[in-house]
């Protein structure tokens, strides 16, 4: 209850702080999951390695996609029934995920066994990086179930209004896999089995600890047997808001494919091993974006439940404004410092370095627009419009970056692979600020209605 009239009550400048500075640090720590395993790699295994295991990002895509297809589909109905007071239903919503990330966790396993190897040739795997890529991603698979489930329930923790220790989950897995990746790449000499191994066994210590929150911790929400019985209706809640999500990500693994064909054709494996350096650069400025939208979803998903649209419109200004500060704060580093930032992960081979260096200044010429459309597509998510929040996170990742990278690379070679992402980021930006324009018009009107319609609805709640 605590948590509840703090939603409501507190400043939203505070609240916002309060929630996002944890998932900020936890997001920028658990991606350490990503950069820390290739920097290991191209330093101690190489080039090559760096573009096998770049081969597999589409399928680590996917698997992140079925835990945020539950997760946050979960976690944005969650925060709406505690907006609602609705404590027990928001129970029967996290037994109800509880359950569908186990299936799905087991789903994922077996057909990612079954058709690994076929999907690492389609996404262009070659004689040099078939190998690399197939021993690291067959042990990401097989401990998929832990991401799956840790990641999955996190997101609820963040949603009950516990952004701390939501923060701490993932500075124990992210922790634990530095730590890992040391010692099983530089002491014993795994090699990327090394890299994966430290990854598998830290999402499993990441699944083991948000297990425990729920089942014995403090938790304002808890598991409870008569919970995990399945119900439709819940299924189809969940769903609805998690397809945006999850349809982001198999966007962007499906690009993630066409990427991989086009810098084979045009660039070749070390082209490859480029965009998997930019990916690692590029997640270190999307993560704290990413960790500022969990933050920001559970005050505007509440607040939103509870009719209070004023301060609705105050965290999704907030949140903008902090998101386009990192994205353009990230474009600067990258356009003044490329060399240091491609040295962390690669020191030994020049041509490696020169096709990153390039690539990254186009890349990310228009990345400090991308906050606004990333926080933007959010806000639909949280408040429960899963329709315009799928076609603004597709716009981006699909409907415009997919025509571009098939396009400009046969105008351009090699450059225009790198300039599709600039091309997408900045026309679905401006479309993402038409829809956001109507929604904030719509916000006034029913804030107009909600102050009408009840005389013992005091203005100052609407706030």
């Amino acid at each position: 209850m605590e948590r509840s009239i703090k939603l409501r009550d507190k400043k939203v400048g505070e609240l916002l702080l309060e929630f996002s500075i944890p998932a900020i640090i936890g997001m920028l720590v658990n991606s350490m999951y990503i950069v820390i395993d290739r920097i290991f790699i191209g330093r101690v295994v190489g080039a090559m390695a760096i573009s096998g295991v770049s081969l597999t990002f589409p399928i680590g895509i996917l698997i992140m996609a079925f835990g945020m297809l539950v997760g946050i589909g979960a976690a944005a109905n969650i925060s709406i029934k505690l907006g609602q007071n609705k404590k027990g239903e928001a129970e029967h919503i996290l037994g109800n995920a509880l359950v569908l990330l186990i299936i799905v966790g087991i789903i994922v396993t077996i057909l990612g066994f079954v058709f690994v190897e076929p999907m690492l040739v389609a996404f262009g795997a070659s004689s040099n990086t078939l190998t690399y890529a197939k021993e690291f991603i067959i042990i990401i698979i097989a401990g998929s179930i832990f991401q799956i489930i840790g990641f999955g329930l996190n997101n609820i923790i963040r949603s009950e209004g516990n952004p701390k220790k939501a923060m701490t989950t993932m500075l124990i897995g992210a922790i634990t896999n530095i730590i890992l990746d040391y010692i099983f790449i530089y002491l014993f000499h795994f090699g990327i089995r090394g890299a994966a191994s430290a990854t598998v066994i830290s999402q499993g210590i990441n699944m083991i600890w948000v297990l425990y929150y729920f089942l014995k911790g403090n938790s304002l929400l808890k598991i409870k047997k008569e919970n995990l019985i399945l119900k439709v209706e819940t299924i189809k809640n969940i769903f609805s808001i998690g397809m945006s999500p999850f349809a982001m990500q198999l966007a962007a693994s499906l690009v993630n494919v066409i990427l991989n064909k086009s810098l084979a054709i045009y660039g070749g494996d070390l082209a490859i091993g480029a965009m998997g350096i930019i990916n690692g650069i590029t997640t270190m400025i999307f993560m704290p974006i990413f960790g500022l939208n969990q933050g920001a979803q559970p005050i505007i998903g509440f607040n939103y439940g509870a009719k209070l649209y004023t301060r609705v419109k105050s965290a999704l200004k907030l949140a903008i404004i902090a998101a386009t500060s990192i994205s353009t704060i990230g474009a600067l580093g990258a356009r003044i410092f490329p060399y240091a930032l491609v040295g962390l992960f690669n020191k030994t081979d020049v041509n490696l370095t020169n096709i990153t260096v390039n690539g990254i200044r186009i890349f990310m010429i228009l990345f400090p627009i991308v906050g606004f459309q990333i926080v933007s597509s959010n806000f639909f998510q949280a408040i429960a419009k899963a329709k315009i929040s799928m076609f603004l996170a597709l716009l981006r990742q699909v409907i415009v970056l997919i025509p571009m990278l098939l396009i400009l690379p046969k105008i351009f070679g090699l450059n225009g692979v790198w300039m599709a992402g600039p091309v997408s980021d900045g026309v679905s930006s401006i479309l993402t600020a038409v829809f956001l324009a109507f929604e904030i018009k719509k916000l006034k009107l029913q804030k107009k209605t909600v102050i009408s319609s009840d005389s013992e609805f005091p203005p100052e709640c609407a706030k």
